[in-house]
């Protein structure tokens, strides 16, 4: 994975892929400035979830994807924008954790935790399977760091029971509409197929 990491850009994909990267770390600081800590704390937080496509070794289309949908999920949280318009939550919800749950395969696979895609014991069924269960444990987490947030941090942090199970339903509708596509088409995620 280290060797994923370290691999230089060979496409303008990769490129914008780490420029992205790039507005996630200026964020951060931009937010510290000119922003609260929290907002700062908030951008920082989806710090590691931008490098993890590097690591795993996603193509860039997809790593774009995933680093577009962390950040949009992040300042929607700073821009209050989960408040200002109804539905925005749950599509959020759907779409980050659609991405999120084929990354984290990804990174399972990577740790040889599951069966890599380009591995013959790489069933669809499986990939399905761990995908939808990847998404509802992240949901669960999500939820967890908003009850967190809200309880310790801020109230500012809207976070009710029925927020909670719709965002969660939301989630693992996306993993699993997301897992379906990368069971079926693995090669559109993934790019180096050694697991080192």
């Amino acid at each position: 994975m280290r060797d994923n990491f370290l691999r230089g850009p060979s496409s303008a994909g990769d490129w914008v892929a780490d420029g992205l990267r790039a507005v996630g770390v200026l964020g951060v600081i931009g937010a510290a400035i000119w922003g609260s800590l929290t907002d700062a704390g908030i951008l920082a937080f989806v710090l590691p979830a931008l490098m993890l496509p590097r690591f795993v070794g996603a193509r860039s289309g997809f790593d774009i994807a995933f680093s577009i949908t962390v950040l949009i999920a992040a300042w929607s949280n700073v821009w209050d924008l989960y408040r200002s318009f109804l539905g925005w939550d749950t599509i959020v919800h759907l779409v980050c954790t659609g991405v999120l749950a084929p990354m984290a395969y990804l990174l399972l696979a990577r740790l040889r935790i599951v069966p890599a895609p380009a591995e013959s014991t790489f069933l669809r069924r499986t990939a399905i399977t761990h995908s939808a269960l990847i998404g509802f444990a992240v949901s669960a987490l999500w939820e967890l760091v908003e009850w967190v947030g809200f309880e310790y941090v801020t109230e500012d942090i809207y976070t009710t029971y029925d927020d909670t199970i719709g965002d969660m339903a939301a989630g693992g509708l996306g993993a699993l509409i997301v897992g379906i596509a990368f069971a079926w088409r693995p090669f559109a995620f993934e790019r180096y197929r050694s697991t080192d």
